[in-house]
């Protein structure tokens, strides 16, 4: 049996951010967050231009329109991001 891309596509029912986070939920109810500072328009992004995220692509992608990001959630779920992690203090 093969699978096809459109199986391996995650889509999100609702996003929203929390401090410096941005959350999603997954269709199967699963709860991811990653940090801003992960995208390079995201980490500069002020804290009121973060909340201002949508979904778009029937909850395939992310959207800030104001900062003309797009991030797809198979992205997110598959740990591709821009930027390493900040060292820890």
């Amino acid at each position: 049996m093969s699978s096809s891309i459109t199986e391996l596509e995650h889509c999100a029912t609702r996003v929203w951010v929390s401090g410096r986070i941005v959350f999603v939920e997954l269709t199967d109810g699963r709860q991811i967050g990653f940090p801003a500072s992960r995208f390079r328009l995201l980490r500069d992004a002020s804290e009121e231009q973060l909340q201002r995220v949508t979904l778009r692509a029937n909850g395939t992608a992310l959207r800030w329109e104001e900062l003309d990001e797009d991030i797809s959630v198979s992205g997110i779920v598959q740990g591709h991001f821009q930027l390493p992690l900040p060292m820890a203090a």
